[in-house]
């Protein structure tokens, strides 16, 4: 075999070959290629011309390398995020794919809202600019929110945002720096992948166990590693549906100290957990970030969040929402905060416990013989697929029947990219539920068999 160097025009001409031969479906999706050695010897190149080739086709999105598996042709009408981050739910689909959780009546709670907004005397404060962290009575009035939570905040540490996203942005835009080190579970939610990538984040996997994030691999990864800060979600796991335990808490907090780390704490969905242990910011205020907000438990168009941190990190991200979006929602604050003083918010989040409940029991009744991992007052759940089945293909195949979901690529950080799928449970109505989760269940049984 000749193994010189290959000219370029020679590569590329290969690479070409098997992008023509994918596209015209000559290759179809889920076709096992050659090995590297296997593709050297059939083409006269050197083994490291060969990777080559597959670097490329899979930098194009046509293929993708599994460890131990091989090479294959990946699903190219799937789009490259596989769900979360591109993939816009066309009128008709029933979407498994993202999470809009609403109950009757929320749109005439919005039209009381507005009305009582209306009446106010401060109406036309609303439409100035407004303190850039909030203004203070709001603050207060969201820190009472957590204190009937088991969360004890002086509002001085609360920062209204543009969101629970904003609120994810603003800390890492005032706290870290383009290069720091940030650890996250190897599966985790795709919104601060996102967030990462934006300001040029390192995001470095701790391994999972079947129970949660594997804080030993975390002790081993802070003596090979500076991490700067580590990224969590303690309580309803998103897209795993953990709950970790009190032990688990304190044994994080302690390797924080141990390594000087910031922990950021994401609560998107931790007012479903009844009865869920302390947060890590009432275990470690000191070095705690606290990020959350009321898109989840009120509805999605509301993009108000806060953030709870310690004092001397208050400015710095006080200047971050300026530079963003200069100050908080004041409308849609002053809505949320009368919602939260009648009881509104305590009541559509007691609903809410029983809607993710009894979703949860339907999925179990319709994906009867799955497995799945996911909690029972979660909106969500994951379904690692048998080893034949391509979660590609499956998310493809579900596409063509009009349903949405989400393969577990936009969510891991590790390689190689677990096959499973992420279901979305809270967005459409139960009837239209079950009839795509049987379709699920249906289409991966087509692939098994």
């Amino acid at each position: 075999m000749d193994t010189s160097p290959v000219p370029r025009a020679r590569y590329k001409l290969i690479v070409d070959r098997f992008a023509s031969e994918i596209a015209s479906g000559a290759l179809p999706p889920g076709t096992r290629l050659p090995t590297h050695r296997q593709l050297a010897e059939e083409q006269g190149l050197a083994l490291v011309t060969a990777s080559r080739v597959y670097a490329e086709l899979e930098a194009m999105g046509l293929v993708s390398g599994e460890t131990g598996r091989g090479t294959f042709v990946r699903e190219i009408a799937l789009p490259l995020s596989h769900g979360v981050d591109q993939q816009a739910t066309a009128a008709g689909m029933l979407d498994l794919n993202f999470n809009y959780p609403a109950l009757p009546g929320q749109a005439e709670l919005l039209r009381g809202g507005l009305r009582q907004l209306a009446l106010s005397g401060d109406l036309e404060a609303l439409l100035r600019y407004q303190p850039h962290a909030g203004r203070g009575h709001e603050r207060a009035c969201i820190a009472r929110h957590l204190a009937d939570r088991g969360l004890t905040v002086e509002p001085e540490e609360l920062l209204i945002v543009s969101g629970a996203q904003h609120g994810l942005a603003t800390v890492v835009m005032a706290l870290l720096k383009p290069g720091d080190v940030v650890a996250v579970d190897a599966l985790t939610y795709s919104g601060f992948k996102v967030i990462a990538e934006a300001y040029r984040l390192e995001l470095v996997p701790i391994p999972l166990t079947g129970n949660g994030p594997d804080l030993e691999g975390l002790e081993r990864l802070c003596h090979k590693r500076r991490v700067k800060a580590v990224y969590t979600m303690p309580t309803l796991h998103n897209p795993m549906g953990w709950v970790m335990d009190g032990p688990w808490r304190q044994r994080l907090v302690d390797i924080a100290r141990t390594h000087g780390l910031m922990l950021i704490e994401d609560a998107a969905y931790a007012f479903l957990a009844d009865g869920a242990p302390a947060p890590l910011r009432a275990l470690a205020p000191e070095l705690t970030v606290y990020v959350s907000g009321f898109s989840k438990n009120i509805a999605t168009g509301l993009r108000v969040g806060y953030v709870v941190a310690p004092l001397q990190w208050v400015p710095a991200m006080e200047r971050a929402i300026r530079a963003t979006t200069w100050n908080t929602p004041g409308v849609m604050t002053a809505l949320v905060c009368g919602w939260i003083e009648d009881g509104t918010v305590a009541r559509l989040e007691a609903q809410k416990r029983v809607d993710a409940r009894h979703r949860q029991t339907l999925a179990a009744k319709a994906l009867a013989g799955l497995q799945m991992i996911s909690h029972p007052s979660s909106y969500f759940l994951w379904l690692p697929l048998p080893e034949e089945v391509r979660a590609d293909q499956v998310a493809v195949a579900l596409l063509s029947e009009n349903i949405a979901v989400s393969t577990a690529e936009p969510f891991a950080v590790s390689t190689p990219v677990p096959h499973a799928i992420r279901l979305a449970l809270g967005s459409l109505e139960p009837g239209a539920l079950v009839q795509a989760l049987h379709k699920v269940r249906q289409v991966i049984g087509n692939f098994a068999w």
